[in-house]
């Protein structure tokens, strides 16, 4: 039987240059339609082109502070919890959010402190292992990965003063994309779009067969291995980092050594970041300032990419995330039970930290 009403919180997102909100204002209709109470902080959707009053009109209350929106039974999120709002978070209420815990000790940590039922967006898993929650936001970020590559290329961005399509007579950019799987596909997409000469690997021999149905001849498919890697990353313009292993720390593949054989001004940049990134000499960056250099090499580490789209973002995010933020709201935990794929986003619970991929990464946190 539904919950007659569930309080829901949404504040605004605190990370640096964050616009996204973790609920549009038609969402907050669908939840206020079946009698739902919102609460939202002022201010939340500004950055995604949403005033207060597009809540109020749909049933929201706006509130004037962070801890009035986190303190209801689930708050719903779009970037983890940072250090300022750890203080706020409480016993048994529902969190749903991105998370990243692979890469997230001390937030692991306070989460299981505050005892809070913390759900993460990224670990949602349907029973044909894709991730719906991600999914969306890959997109955006596979995409942004070339669009921010090809501007960090430029002479005045500390470039090598590559145009990746070229011009007649002039070759074009070379794009290696580490990772065949939605973000590397959207950024091949791109990368083609623009003229690039593109190169993916991938270890997923049957991914990279479906790719060459949809790519054809225009993209160089090749299997991932040290022996292929390593002469690719060495004449790359742009590396896009698109390794992604569910709940767990990105893998390695382009070590500091291999980072110090590209050449001057050429970029990388890992959306893997999130997940500890895959190359040895990348940390995460923001959007304020979002590039250091290695090497001579540009890095860019930007771990939200699609915070810098958020009108298109927080849409697009909601779009997926909806349907089970209803469920949530109308059914509570029992909700985990009742959708199997929701259940599998449970990461910490009762003060234990649950997921069994996150639990591989932080085996002395396991009760």
């Amino acid at each position: 039987m539904a919950r007659l009403n569930m309080e829901i919180g949404v504040p605004k997102e605190i990370k640096d240059l964050e616009f996204r909100v973790g609920l549009s204002p038609a969402s907050v209709r669908v939840l206020t339609d079946a009698g739902h109470s919102v609460v939202v902080e002022t201010q939340a959707g500004h950055g995604s082109g949403f005033a207060d009053e597009a809540y109020e009109a749909v049933g929201a209350k706006i509130v004037g502070s962070a801890a009035e929106a986190w303190n209801r039974e689930m708050v719903v999120k779009v970037k983890e919890p940072l250090p300022p709002e750890y203080p706020l978070m409480q016993k048994e209420q529902l969190l749903f959010t991105y998370l990243h815990l692979a890469a997230a000790r001390e937030l692991t940590e306070q989460l299981m402190h505050a005892g809070v039922t913390a759900i993460a967006y990224e670990t949602v898993e349907l029973p044909n292992r894709t991730l719906p929650l991600l999914t969306p936001m890959s997109i955006i970020a596979g995409r942004l990965s070339v669009q921010f590559g090809a501007r960090f290329l430029e002479k005045q961005q500390g470039g090598r003063g590559v145009l990746l399509g070229g011009v007649p007579g002039v070759s074009p950019g070379r794009v290696v994309i580490l990772g065949g799987g939605v973000v590397g596909t959207e950024a091949a997409k791109m990368a083609i779009g623009l003229g690039a000469q593109v190169q993916i690997f991938d270890v997923n021999v049957e991914r990279l067969g479906y790719l060459e149905t949809l790519f054809g001849s225009r993209v160089e498919l090749l299997y991932s291995s040290p022996a292929l890697i390593e002469p690719a990353i060495a004449q790359a313009d742009l590396v896009v980092g698109a390794v992604l292993v569910p709940g767990r720390k990105a893998p390695t593949l382009v070590s500091a050594a291999m980072v110090d054989e590209m050449r001057t001004g050429s970029v990388i940049v890992d959306v893997a970041v999130d997940q500890g990134g895959c190359v040895e000499t990348m940390h995460a960056t923001s959007h304020s300032q979002p590039t250091y250099e290695v090497s001579g090499v540009v890095h860019y580490g930007v771990p939200n990419m699609p915070g810098a789209v958020p009108w298109t973002a927080t849409q697009a995010l909601n779009n997926s995330t909806l349907p089970y933020v209803v469920k949530l709201a109308n059914h509570g935990i029992k909700a985990l039970e009742l959708d199997e794929s929701l259940g599998r986003g449970l990461n910490v619970w009762h003060h234990d930290l649950v997921h069994p991929a996150v639990q591989q990464v932080f085996p002395d946190l396991v009760k």
